[in-house]
């Protein structure tokens, strides 16, 4: 089990007026946010909001302009790369797609980061990835290679691998991304279950508002670079704000317009009619 050090309610992470840009513009604006420590927390958004940008800044991928991001007490933008090495070896990544290593079988999959990492012999190697692979339902898949998973097994194999390491922390980036509803489901009790049983900490970030809200302790939505919304799923259900009204009932127009900003209409008829 990984629960890193600290107190029980204490927070794992830490972003303290964190500014984030691409070239000149603008993803996130100071903004801060906390992530409680064995809590699964959602990152909701709309598409281009800053939800990846965010997963990237906790793991040092990206660096903010400013501010700090705090995990497990350290700043990670100050990290030197033994360090920042060190810390993401703590840290459990699914990516949107899987990620699988296409030419290793599911085994080797579960198998690649205890190899690269660890000198473990290979009778216990092979227990620990039948054991991994057993959590997520999958046993019976280990010979099969990539191509012959559906959607839905590849992100099991893959949230095998995520958790063969036993890390502190799991970031998950759009994880229900392209599921059907079964799959979707099985991931979503995953990510519940291994949570409680690993005594882990789960960022899923998300723009699948019934899924994220099922399996979540606290939320977060994103947009305009800044915090829209937060608090429990069922108080961001009650929420009155426009903003968060529009993107948990899946509104097509309100604060988001549904028209894109465009000169009068009847203008740009005119000037076409008189060219």
């Amino acid at each position: 089990m990984s629960t890193g050090v600290g107190t029980e309610n204490s927070n794992l992470v830490e972003l303290r007026d964190v500014t984030f840009q691409y070239n000149t513009r603008t993803i996130l604006s100071d903004l801060s946010l906390t992530i409680q420590r064995g809590k699964v927390t959602a990152i909701m958004g709309g598409s281009g909001c800053g939800k990846t940008s965010l997963l990237n800044l906790i793991g040092g991928r990206l660096r903010p302009v400013r501010g700090q991001v705090l995990v497990d007490g350290l700043n990670v933008p100050d990290l030197n790369m033994k360090d920042l090495y060190a810390l993401r070896l703590r840290m459990g990544m699914l990516f949107q797609h899987g990620a699988l290593l296409t030419d290793l079988s599911v085994f080797e999959n579960v198998a690649f980061p205890i190899r690269e990492h660890t000198r473990l012999p290979e009778s216990l190697l092979r227990h620990v990835v039948l054991m991994k692979l057993q959590t997520v339902g999958l046993r019976g898949a280990r010979d099969l290679m990539p191509w012959e998973l559906s959607g839905g097994m590849a992100r099991r194999v893959a949230l095998a691998r995520t958790i063969a390491l036993e890390p502190m922390m799991i970031l998950y980036d759009e994880p229900f991304t392209g599921l059907d509803p079964i799959s979707m489901g099985v991931i979503a009790k995953l990510i519940r279950e291994l949570n409680q049983v690993l005594g882990i900490t789960s960022i899923v970030v998300s723009h699948d508002v019934a899924e994220a809200s099922a399996i979540s302790d606290y939320a977060y939505l994103l947009g305009d670079g800044r915090i829209l919304g937060q608090g429990t799923p069922a108080e961001l259900q009650q929420s009155g704000s426009p903003h968060v009204r529009q993107f948990m009932d899946g509104l097509p127009d309100g604060p988001v317009p549904y028209t894109y900003p465009a000169r009068n209409y009847l203008d740009d008829l005119l000037e076409e009619h008189a060219s």
